[in-house]
C-alpha cells in the first residue's frame, strides 16, 4: 500500500473534527510515523499533508487562516451537494458562472447547510444530510432526493441538551400502529429568483413524496412582494412549508468555515443564532404518512437512503435519539474492528 493510501486510513483516527483543535504539522508527523508500515522522512510526510489538504476527497484539511490540520468534513460529496443549493446555469448573455463565483457560492452554500443543521439540532430536531446523491452525472436526483431529511421523535423525552427515546412510549406507538417519528423532506436554497422559482418549488414537492412533510429553507430573505405571493399561493395549493433564515450573502461570507460551525459549543452557536432572522412564509401540510417502503427500496440503489435507513434503525434498536453525526462516528469507529474480524 502506498503512502497516500496509508494516510487515508490512518488520519481519520488521529485528526480532530474541530478546526479550533487543529494539530500542527510537526506534531502530526510524529503521531503518524509509528503507525506507518515503513519509514518516511519528515519532508515526505509534510509534502503529502500539504498536497492531500488541497484534495476534497482526502480526509485531511488545513486551517484556512492559521496553522494546523483537522479532519475534513467537506468531502467531494459535500461539495457536490452544496452545488445543489444554487443554480449554475447561463445568465441572460449565455455566460455561465465563473470559477471564482462558483467557489464563493459553494462556500456560502456549505456554511448555510452547517447553520441549518446546527439550528435544527438546537431545537432538538434531527437533520440528516443527503450528500452522495448529487454527483455531476446524477442531475436527475435533484427531483428525487432532498438535501436534508429532518426527524422529529414523537416518542422522545426532552432534556436540556438531548432527546432520549422512551421505551414505554415506543411500545405504545407500536401497539397503536403509529410511527414514533415524523420525517420532513427539506430542500435548501441560497436564494430564490423569478427565473427558477417554480423549478425550486416543484423540486421541493417532488423530493418529499415519501415524507410526512415538505420544507423549502432559504438563506436569503425574500423581499419581492410578488415573489412572496407566488410562494404562498404555491405552498397553499401543494402543502409545502417555506422559511427564510434572513442571511444575506455578506453575512454568510463573514461566518467561520463550515467545520467550525459544526463544532461550536451551544453557547458559542448563540452568536450565530443572533444573526438569524427566521421568517415563515408558509406552513407545511403534515397529514400524509411517510412511506418507509420507499426508503427501503431507495436504499437498495442509493447510498444516502441506505445510510438514512441504518441510522433510523440504529436509533430505534438502541432506543436512543442520536444525531446522524454521532451515528457516523460510531460506524467509523466500528469499521476497523469489522475489517479485522472479517
Amino acid at each position: 500500500m502506498n503512502l497516500r493510501d496509508q494516510l487515508k486510513e490512518i488520519l481519520p483516527d488521529i485528526l480532530p473534527r474541530n478546526p479550533a483543535q487543529a494539530i500542527k504539522g510537526t506534531e502530526l508527523i510524529e503521531m503518524v510515523k509509528h503507525r506507518l508500515k515503513q519509514d518516511y522522512s519528515d519532508a515526505t510526510l509534510r509534502y503529502h499533508f500539504s498536497i492531500m489538504s488541497c484534495d476534497p476527497s482526502s480526509p485531511i484539511a488545513k486551517v484556512e487562516q492559521g496553522q494546523g490540520y483537522y479532519l475534513r468534513t467537506s468531502t467531494i460529496h459535500t461539495v457536490n451537494s452544496a452545488r445543489n443549493l444554487f443554480h449554475t446555469g447561463s445568465d441572460e448573455d449565455g455566460v455561465g458562472m465563473s470559477s471564482a463565483d462558483m467557489d464563493v457560492s459553494l462556500a456560502r452554500a456549505a456554511k448555510f447547510r452547517a447553520v441549518v443543521q446546527r439550528y435544527l439540532e438546537s431545537v432538538q430536531q434531527f437533520p440528516f444530510s443527503f450528500e452522495r446523491s448529487f454527483t455531476i452525472d446524477a442531475e436527475g436526483n435533484r427531483w428525487r432526493v432532498p438535501d436534508l431529511a429532518v426527524v422529529d421523535w414523537l416518542a422522545g423525552e426532552e432534556s436540556k441538551d438531548s432527546v432520549s427515546l422512551n421505551k414505554e412510549k415506543l411500545e405504545v406507538h407500536r401497539r397503536l400502529g403509529q410511527s414514533p417519528m415524523r420525517v420532513s423532506s427539506v430542500k435548501l436554497r441560497l436564494e430564490l429568483n423569478h427565473v427558477s422559482l417554480y423549478e425550486d418549488l416543484y423540486q421541493c414537492l417532488a423530493t418529499s413524496e415519501w415524507a410526512n412533510a415538505a420544507e423549502l429553507l432559504i438563506a436569503a430573505p425574500i423581499e419581492d412582494r410578488r415573489m412572496i405571493e407566488e410562494v404562498r399561493r404555491f405552498a397553499s395549493r401543494y402543502g409545502i412549508g417555506v422559511i427564510s433564515f434572513g442571511l444575506d450573502a455578506d453575512v454568510l461570507d463573514d461566518m467561520p468555515e463550515p467545520a467550525a460551525i459544526e463544532n461550536l459549543q451551544p453557547r458559542e452557536f448563540e452568536s450565530i443564532q443572533s444573526l438569524l432572522q427566521i421568517r415563515r412564509y408558509a406552513a407545511p401540510d403534515t397529514d400524509q404518512s411517510y412511506d418507509w417502503a420507499h426508503v427501503l427500496d431507495a436504499a437498495a440503489e442509493n447510498p444516502d437512503f441506505d445510510r438514512f435507513e441504518k441510522w433510523i434503525s440504529r436509533c430505534l434498536l438502541d432506543e436512543k435519539a442520536m444525531t446522524s453525526r454521532e451515528y457516523d462516528d460510531l460506524e467509523r469507529a466500528a469499521a476497523p474492528v469489522e475489517e479485522y474480524v472479517a
